[in-house]
């Protein structure tokens, strides 16, 4: 039997809304290269998260998303604009959600739905407001609020100081397994939305439950 779950907390970026709907727009700028800037692009970006917090030089999200495509135009040996950056930056504003995840919302409708992110507040509330998912969501939670990035313990936590519930009340989804690693780490109910297919991370962590997408999570609607 699956344990009651108080609170369903959704990861952003990857889990409800395709970061590589940005593809187009990269190879609109730069032809040919469309799916390599997108795909570097992500890389980089979840790779200066981490080498910021261990170096203990936050920035906000946006922030590092900005350097990270910077660097990746560089490393495809191409110029970058500054109306270039700025249309591609605004990609971030209006990700595509995944063609489940407004159903599966609805369906959880009653229920404690929270997000917590690495982006920033405004990123999050333009995303959620553009894809009219405002009304579904209990609470938006960012990192920022903290500046520290997950998966540090502490931005787990911020869950817990927003709903009156235990660890193990929290259901956390995330298509990162770096992600689903830290949530089950600090103990929450995790599942991974594994839309890549891709291998366990191999970190002593074992996600709850493996789904090729949200459709699934629905099984723990109490």
């Amino acid at each position: 039997m699956k344990p009651a779950i108080k609170a369903f907390v959704f990861d952003v970026y990857g889990t409800l809304f395709d970061v590589h709907s940005v593809t187009a727009a990269c190879e609109k700028q730069f032809p040919g290269l469309g799916v390599q800037i997108s795909q570097a692009w992500r890389k980089k970006q979840i790779e200066y998260l981490f080498l910021r917090q261990l170096m203990e030089r936050y920035r906000p999200f946006d922030q590092v998303t900005r350097e990270a495509l910077r660097f990746t135009v560089k490393e495809h040996q191409e110029n970058l604009s500054d109306l270039q950056e700025q249309q591609l930056i605004e990609e971030y504003h209006r990700l595509t959600p995944f063609n489940e995840v407004e159903d599966v919302l609805k369906a959880l409708s009653g229920n404690q739905l929270i997000i917590l992110s690495n982006g920033t507040s405004d990123m999050l509330a333009s995303l959620i407001k553009r894809a009219n998912f405002t009304s579904y969501f209990t609470s938006i939670l960012s990192v920022d609020k903290i500046k520290q990035y997950k998966p540090v313990p502490a931005s787990y936590n911020l869950v817990l100081e927003d709903v009156d519930a235990a660890p193990e009340e929290v259901l956390f989804m995330s298509s990162n397994g770096w992600d689903i690693t830290g949530a089950k780490s600090f103990g929450f109910q995790t599942a991974w939305i594994n839309r890549s297919g891709l291998p366990k991370e191999e970190l002593g962590f074992t996600p709850d439950i493996i789904y090729s997408d949200l459709t699934g999570m629905l099984e723990w609607n109490n």
